[in-house]
């Protein structure tokens, strides 16, 4: 099933993407009101029943689509996760033995065919095509042959970055990471009933047609399950919250000379069984 969070002409809702439309499930169940809720409330079977046989309400031509989850209470970003990104850093470190972390606002993101900004202060903006997982049951401690069952679907990111300001900390990453609107994700969430886990991963993410990034999950060094394991040790992972997994190399910083994401320019992230997440730059107005 894939589910989507939207804007209408007359109001925000969430529902099933069926064609090239989407049935309002938010107006058929008042008593949950955006998907976060309806997660939260593991009620993916009443979502499929008010589904079924009903015609979409809006085309997706006519709706603004959101982030899936448009208020999670929390996004994990992981860093340096796929097979040869430590080796892009060329510090002569050794594999990690931990997964990098950092965490993005929901407001740095916007939904699939929604403009990126690339910021006044800076002409650095990058990309990075990554996989997320949006957790459908809760929970702390979670054992790491259990992790899968906590995942409620799947969606796709442009965890988008601002390289020059990086580093204005001396530890960390969040400045350059957290610009308003300079990422992207969605389109929608592909439930976990509908997608194997347990098979790689293609991920590809283009630049105006050219492909930049290519790689399967076969090769992360730290797997979903672990990557849950991991984070509920410390944080309580809570329905709807989203798991950004790491990006493969090929990111625009690492040509030479670096090839920056500039306005008119079309990013697409796309993984079969998933679907395609595009976004065109556009200058900070």
């Amino acid at each position: 099933m894939r589910l989507a969070s939207f804007r209408s002409a007359e109001a925000e809702g969430y529902g099933a993407i069926v064609d090239d439309g989407v049935i309002d499930l938010g107006r058929r169940l008042p008593a949950l009101p955006t998907l976060r809720h309806a997660i939260a409330a593991g009620t993916l079977q009443t979502l499929r029943d008010a589904a079924k046989g009903q015609s979409a309400d809006h085309a997706l031509a006519d709706v603004e689509l959101l982030i899936p989850i448009p208020a999670p209470e929390k996004i994990w970003c992981v860093g340096v996760n796929y097979a040869d990104r430590n080796a892009e850093y060329k510090d002569g470190s050794d594999l990690p033995r931990y997964p990098s972390l950092f965490c993005r606002s929901a407001s740095s993101f916007v939904g699939h065919g929604v403009p990126l900004e690339r910021p006044k202060v800076s002409e650095q903006l990058d990309y990075e095509g990554e996989i997320a997982l949006v957790i459908g049951r809760g929970g702390r401690h979670i054992p790491r042959e259990s992790a899968l069952d906590h995942v409620f679907g799947l969606t796709l990111c442009n965890e988008g970055t601002v390289r020059d300001w990086l580093r204005h900390g001396k530890f960390n990453v969040t400045q350059g990471k957290n610009f308003d609107r300079s990422g992207s994700i969605g389109p929608w969430i592909v439930t976990s009933d509908d997608i194997d886990l347990s098979r790689p991963l293609e991920l590809t993410t283009r630049v105006n047609g050219e492909e930049r990034q290519n790689d399967t999950t076969e090769r992360l060094m730290f797997p979903f399950d672990r990557l849950l394991a991991y984070l509920s040790t410390f944080a309580t992972l809570k329905p709807g919250d989203i798991i950004v997994t790491g990006t493969p190399t090929g990111a625009g910083v690492r040509f030479d000379p670096p090839r920056w994401l500039k306005p008119g320019d079309l990013v697409e992230v796309e993984v079969p069984g998933i679907g395609l997440l595009s976004n065109r730059v556009v200058d900070e107005a």
